[in-house]
């Protein structure tokens, strides 16, 4: 039996580094966000789908998963492979639907689990019988994976016919992406017609770059030409650095017309004997595992960095949104704070019904237009914070985040959350002002309404205001005056922060939803490192 010779440290530092991989989230619309979230999705499933389940159980069939473009011929040359028809063909479908993997009976088993493709459900009927009514419901008949049995392939070898890589289903094409990431060996056809396309070499330069064991067929080449267009394809080839992978040419037969038979077995003889030398000889076999094995693991060195960059690039802008919401409010705090001193909330109306107490204004009414007054300051104050973080969020790319962009008006909101909050305080100082004058002679104690404007004047009109602090001590004595006025000066200070805080929040709170962390640069490096050191 051939195996590859893992330690479980390896296994250990390579499911951390999983776990890593899995949780880096690119939420924010950076320039480099979609491009690293399909490394991490494509990451995730080479080591999901391959790497993992490759290096716990080795001794497991090699499995060589079929891609190419729309219409090379994919489905027919795994059915000539095998020896009879296993997946629908046919050169008018878009794509091929529900991905096939085939492999001898007496391994079935390995691919019946969640070995493998485990966000694929399986399903053994045959494709003429398979419906949605094997499906589970709301199940997306593209994920399922059809296991079909054939004693013609050899034991140890399994062959799985992927969507098109270019297919018109978006579904699809993520599908095919995700299956070639299972592959011990990539089988890469195109034809006559398209091997210069651009989507084939795409998969070819990935093959490349990751170092896995890979294979290409030219397929449907017609006789005529199959000299000449064979000899342009290597030279393509090697002017790309791939010259040494094993290529196959399969002519244009009746047979490959419209995926109506299987091709002679001459015609794929040549293949089907080096898929078979790879899966039954122990050093051919071996040396696919290893070079496929090593090729992820070294791809690792600077897919993760990458990764971590994008992580870092979001964190980058994910802090500058938050800095531009902290300084705004910051200063908006600081000026609210300034206009509470400098009385700017008795002015106005509640100016004039200063003005009027006692004798023409009551002191609810006074206190109503405090309120007010006081209301208006901190709406005025939160609607110039969103204000400013509107400006500085339109220079960011990263504020056009889903959440972020559609913020919905929040003025009328605002504006009856910061009422409710204000007339708690009113109630609260009502409060204090009773507690005051329970303390006071019941025959001489003043109504608490009126301690309690007479309070709320003195604190919200600055200079304008001290008349009211001198007739508050009048009423209750200087030293229950000045007692009441710290109370309710700490109480004005605490409702304000907590408005300005709350309002703060909830401008924060589509970003924190966003869960954006300096974390995951340092666990993607860390998880690499220790990968590196168990190596």
């Amino acid at each position: 039996m051939v195996t590859l010779d893992v330690r479980p440290q390896l296994l250990d530092a390579l499911s951390a580094l999983r776990d890593r991989v899995a949780a880096a989230r690119f939420p924010l619309p950076l320039a480099g966000a979609p491009r690293a979230r399909a490394n991490r999705d494509e990451l995730l499933a080479q080591l999901d789908d391959y790497l993992v389940p490759r290096l716990r159980e080795p001794e497991a069939p090699l499995l060589a998963v079929i891609g190419g473009s729309t219409g090379a011929g994919k489905s027919t040359l795994v059915n000539s492979l095998v020896g009879r028809r296993v997946s629908e063909a046919g050169v008018l479908r878009p794509t091929t639907r529900t991905p096939v993997l085939v492999c001898h009976p007496e391994d079935q088993h390995w691919f019946s689990g969640m070995r493998v493709l485990p966000d694929l459900t399986r399903v053994w009927a045959p494709q003429r019988e398979l419906t949605d009514d094997l499906l589970l419901p709301g199940e997306n008949p593209a994920r399922v994976l059809r296991v079909e049995s054939a004693e013609t392939l050899p034991p140890g070898l399994a062959l799985l016919d992927a969507p098109d890589i270019d297919s018109l289903v978006s579904d699809n094409r993520v599908l095919a992406a995700e299956l070639i990431c299972a592959a011990d060996i990539w089988v890469m056809v195109t034809t006559a017609a398209r091997y210069a396309d651009a989507v084939p070499w795409h998969m070819l330069r990935t093959a490349k770059e990751y170092d896995v064991s890979l294979v290409t067929v030219l397929d449907r080449v017609p006789h005529q030409v199959i000299g000449e267009v064979s000899r342009q394809y290597a030279a393509l080839l090697t002017k790309a650095g791939l010259g040494h992978v094993p290529r196959f040419t399969v002519p244009e037969l009746p047979e490959s017309a419209w995926g109506g038979g299987l091709l002679p077995a001459t015609a794929v003889a040549q293949l089907r004997n080096w898929l078979v030398h790879q899966a039954q000889d122990p050093a051919a076999r071996q040396q696919v595992m290893v070079r496929t094995a090593r090729g992820v693991l070294d791809s690792l060195k600077s897919r993760l960095p990458e990764l971590a960059g994008a992580a870092a690039a979001q964190h980058a802008a994910a802090l500058r949104l938050t800095t531009a919401v902290d300084g705004a409010y910051d200063s908006e705090h600081t000026r609210v704070r300034g206009r509470l001193q400098a009385g700017a909330v008795l002015a106005g109306d509640a100016l004039k019904r200063w003005r009027a107490f006692p004798l023409d204004c009551t002191a609810g009414e006074l206190l109503d237009a405090l309120v007010e007054s006081l209301a208006t300051l901190l709406l005025c104050a939160v609607t110039a914070a969103d204000e400013r973080i509107d400006d500085a969020w339109r220079r960011e790319p990263a504020a056009a985040a889903p959440g972020l962009a559609d913020r919905e008006p929040a003025a009328e909101s605002a504006e009856q959350r910061i009422g409710i909050a204000v007339r708690r305080w009113r109630r609260e100082l009502e409060e204090y002002a009773e507690d005051e004058v329970r303390e006071l002679d019941r025959s001489l104690a003043p109504d608490p309404e009126l301690v309690a404007a007479l309070v709320g004047t003195s604190l919200l009109g600055g200079r304008r205001g001290r008349m009211a602090g001198e007739s508050l001590a009048e009423r209750i004595g200087a030293h229950s005056a000045l007692r009441l006025r710290d109370r309710a000066g700490r109480l004005l200070v605490e409702h304000v922060d907590r408005v300005l805080y709350a309002e703060r929040e909830r401008r924060l709170a589509p970003l924190d939803a966003l869960d954006v962390h300096p974390e995951p640069q340092a666990e993607l490096i860390a998880a690499l490192s220790v990968l590196q050191k168990e190596r």
